[in-house]
């Protein structure tokens, strides 16, 4: 971690220049270098524990909950009967554990290329990686592309976690990755991904709709709140096969028993409603 200096662990990207951000570091946990990133895990003062992927945040004890949460019900409850579920990426088992809790979730695949990230968060982040204990789930190591090449036509929702479009994951904000999933869904299929945020990189969230709307014949941008991601938001495009499906209403809805039920802490069926409700420059730029 070259950018730890007195305990303080700073971010900075290219992403979004002119800033950074900052956190105190009570012990550094784990750290290696996989096939393919760098791998932190660090315990904070603030924040819990804390995984860094190539020195950029992914998770933290403290927040993970609402990113998790919202990139798995946004889709799942946007769908009537979302039974079969594929997730790309997500190696720390918070999408997992999240998508395993709905009660209408049959099966659950998931592809994950770093198996690194995966049995490093067993051991360090347990309370995400609990995911990986669903029956529910088959975990795959390899290629998501690779994989949804030969498995057309087999998915309810495919969910994609992965991290900012900065090297490899640059392909999973492209157009051709979008007709891909297309192409692995059932009819009214729904999709899924994280998609950057509007206060740092417009054209990102712009360019990444456009390319899930050219795909299929309903997309949207919904948005939630992270605190430790840059400018404390990150947003999602969700797009479907069903032209008929309204984002902004929830096919399924859950009471408050039951929300307890599934120990869920920021998603709700109003915070659903809310989060396809764009401020109005944003509302203008995606239209």
């Amino acid at each position: 971690m070259d950018v730890l200096k007195k305990n303080w662990y700073t971010e900075s990207c290219d992403m979004w220049p002119g800033g950074t951000f900052s956190f105190e570091v009570k012990e550094i946990l784990h750290q290696e270098k996989s096939q393919y990133q760098d791998i932190v895990v660090c315990d904070t003062t603030s924040f819990g524990r804390v995984l860094l992927l190539d020195g950029i945040i992914q998770c933290t004890q403290k927040d993970e909950f609402s990113y998790q949460e919202m990139l798995s019900f946004l889709p799942l409850c946007s769908h009537k009967n979302p039974e079969k579920v594929l997730i790309v990426g997500g190696g720390d088992g918070g999408v997992a554990r999240e998508v395993a809790k709905h009660p209408k979730v049959k099966e659950i695949v998931q592809v994950e290329i770093d198996a690194r990230v995966v049995e490093v968060s067993k051991k360090y982040l347990p309370f995400m990686a609990v995911g990986f204990e669903s029956e529910k789930l088959t975990l795959h190591i390899g290629d998501g592309f690779e994989f949804m090449k030969n498995h057309s036509g087999q998915f309810d929702v495919i969910i994609t976690d992965s991290s900012d479009p900065i090297g490899p994951a640059v392909s999973l904000f492209q157009e051709s990755y979008f007709a891909l999933m297309r192409s692995a869904l059932k009819p009214n299929g729904i999709v899924c991904s994280q998609a950057g945020t509007f206060w740092n990189d417009m054209e990102l969230v712009t360019n990444t709709l456009k390319y899930c709307r050219n795909q299929f014949p309903v997309g949207a941008y919904a948005y939630t709140s992270v605190a430790t991601y840059p400018s404390g938001l990150i947003g999602f495009v969700i797009g479907s096969l069903d032209p008929e499906v309204k984002f902004g209403s929830p096919q399924i809805k859950f009471t408050r028993e039951e929300e307890r039920a599934m120990s869920l802490r920021y998603y709700n069926s109003d915070i659903h409603k809310a989060a396809f409700t764009l401020p109005t420059f944003i509302r203008d730029q995606l239209a």
